[in-house]
């Protein structure tokens, strides 16, 4: 009898273990198999969206997530492949860039930034079904710049207020409006490379302010 315990014991340890594996977010890079696609790649499953507590974090690629720019996290595919993705729901459509990995949750093949979700119109059912076909990354002049977004309100004059006070001591400084509602204002000093974004991070550290860096495109 005492057998027979241990082994249904460690039975249900093994179920548990299973079931709790599927539920996780995170993966060990270097199980990714990184597949490369073309554009015209069409891929057809449910998405889900992430925001908090990710928000800020730093992303598998190495940048920090900002969940108020057009992202997503796919399981193979390479860094900064564009994606169209088409919420087959609604017939809303948004490009967006990879950038980092997952969902690792069976059946769902991304998982897009808060934005990215709000253009779509799935943050209250919290997936969707959807199509993401690969396209060109943009072009047309289209350049890669970065800036440190150091606040975030929902009152635009407190967000251009705080503006004009970085600009007076970085030289560049602004108010972003996000989208979907309600609206966020983000302030959102310098714009440059991504190593002088980052340098400006640190400067604005010690004076007090716990900005993150984020990628935008003019």
């Amino acid at each position: 009898m005492h057998m027979i315990r241990t082994l249904v014991f460690i039975g249900c340890a093994a179920i548990l273990t299973t079931s709790c594996g599927k539920k996780t977010r995170v993966m060990t890079p270097g199980r990714v198999a990184v597949k490369s696609v073309k554009p015209g790649y069409t891929e057809r499953g449910i998405a889900s969206w992430y925001g908090e507590p990710y928000h800020g974090r730093r992303a598998a690629n190495g940048e920090i997530y900002d969940m108020h720019e057009l992202t997503g996290a796919h399981r193979t595919m390479p860094f900064g492949t564009w994606v169209e993705v088409e919420n087959e729901s609604n017939a809303k459509k948004v490009k967006l860039r990879i950038t980092d990995r997952g969902p690792f949750v069976k059946k769902r093949i991304l998982d897009v930034s808060r934005r990215a979700a709000e253009e779509l119109s799935m943050i209250g059912p919290g997936t969707a079904p959807v199509k993401l076909v690969v396209i060109e990354a943009p072009r047309d002049g289209v350049r890669e710049r970065y800036g440190v977004q150091v606040a975030a309100w929902s009152d635009r004059k407190r967000a251009e207020e705080e503006a004009r006070k970085l600009e007076s001591s970085v030289g560049v400084a602004r108010v972003s409006e996000s989208e979907g509602k309600p609206a966020r204002y983000r302030v959102i000093a310098g714009e440059g490379t991504r190593e002088q974004a980052e340098a400006l991070r640190e400067r604005l550290r010690k004076k007090g302010y716990r900005g993150i860096v984020i990628r935008h495109v003019p």
